[in-house]
């Protein structure tokens, strides 16, 4: 019988859900994308044709993985769902302010199951604990395309931040 607070393996975990590598850093796999879009007229300018209304993944860190900083044109909202640490989702909002988001289930420790980044934010995200690992989810909408996806320049970003360059750079390719 299975223990249903035993925590899996990450490698076990990245067979079982057909986990690939994704360019950012750790490992995804697409499990939805609406079958209705929206025209690019319904959207903001800054969308470059049609979107499907909402799209969403599985995304897995594992020990001493990140995924780098960069950002997209929509928001997007994460999902703790399992793991051995908790996930710190460093976030820079378009206004230069910093946020870190623990994505985890201690609540009394300010972890929290479910947060939003923003659109057009960067972020970054990291185990909370070096040998530790997460499984998360992520949802986006309107829906995630490539062309909407911009990997930071980790040097021009530090330089844009002194106060965090430090960060940037540890957390960017």
């Amino acid at each position: 019988m299975h223990n249903v607070n035993e925590v899996p393996d990450p490698a076990v975990l990245v067979r079982a859900l057909a986990l690939l590598p994704h360019p950012e850093g750790g490992y995804y796999r697409e499990t939805y994308r609406s079958a209705e879009s929206i025209p690019a007229a319904g959207l903001p300018t800054r969308f470059q044709g049609e979107r499907n209304f909402s799209t969403a993944i599985y995304f897995l860190l594992g020990p001493g993985d990140f995924s780098a900083f960069h950002r997209i044109q929509s928001d997007e909202t994460w999902h703790f769902y399992t793991g051995s640490s908790a996930l710190a989702i460093h976030v820079i909002l378009p206004d230069g302010s910093y946020r870190l988001i623990r994505l985890g289930p201690m609540t009394d420790l300010g972890e929290t199951f479910q947060a939003t980044v923003p659109a057009g934010a960067w972020f970054a995200s990291e185990p909370c604990e070096a040998s530790g690992f997460a499984l998360v989810g992520c949802t986006v909408a309107p829906g995630f395309d490539f062309l909407d996806f911009e990997m930071a320049d980790g040097q021009r970003l530090a330089q844009e931040h002194k106060g965090l360059s430090e960060l940037i750079r540890r957390l960017s390719r």
